[in-house]
């Protein structure tokens, strides 16, 4: 069946953040009431845009798969300019491991491939679209600091969590691509 869209978005062979940054752009341009329609290929783009919709006030109606291929579909809830919110607590790379061995648990939300290639000893590993459904094994009172490549998957995580009564929960910012410490390797 083929779903009527205004406008489409190539985002093949992209990886977080490019999907959303160029969702973003494109989601400018529209009307309200119209509907995007984006391809990417990158499997994080489904939770990825789902929570970033949601975020910025804009409707994800879902996603097709096919093949390699997410066929995403967002429709424009608002022409006013909704300010996206950041998340306000955040904490460098520098400075989770100290944090982390007096209690806190550092939580990755990338893809299982991303974590398996790299990710910092000790971490647990929920990738994003698995988020809501693992909540539960998260205590909510622990200090639980968030990262992800570049910090905006992160960002909308600690914002899942927050919004789930988790209280002490702070984006690592910039993410795993300025991380210099030592990285474990499942592979």
């Amino acid at each position: 069946m083929a779903i009527k869209a205004d406008v489409k978005l190539d985002a093949k062979g992209l990886a977080c953040p490019m999907p959303i940054i160029k969702t973003k752009k494109v989601m400018s341009t529209l009307m309200d009431g119209q509907v995007l329609e984006v391809t990417a290929t990158d499997k994080g783009s489904k939770a990825d845009l789902a929570a970033w919709s949601e975020s910025v006030g804009h409707q994800y109606i879902g996603t097709i798969e096919q093949d390699d291929v997410l066929t995403h579909y967002i429709r424009k809830c608002s022409d006013d300019d909704f300010a996206e919110k950041i998340f306000e607590q955040t904490i460098s790379n520098e400075e989770i491991i100290e944090r982390a061995s007096n209690g806190g648990l550092i939580l990755d939300v990338r893809e299982e491939a991303e974590f398996a290639f790299g990710h910092i000893a000790g971490a647990k590993s929920i990738p994003m679209g698995d988020l809501d459904a693992r909540l539960n094994e998260l205590d909510k009172d622990q200090e639980v600091y968030i990262v992800c490549r570049t910090g905006k998957r992160s960002d909308l995580a600690a914002k899942k969590l927050d919004n789930n009564g988790f209280t002490n929960v702070f984006n690592v910012l910039p993410g795993m691509t300025s991380w210099s410490g030592e990285l474990v390797k499942k592979v």
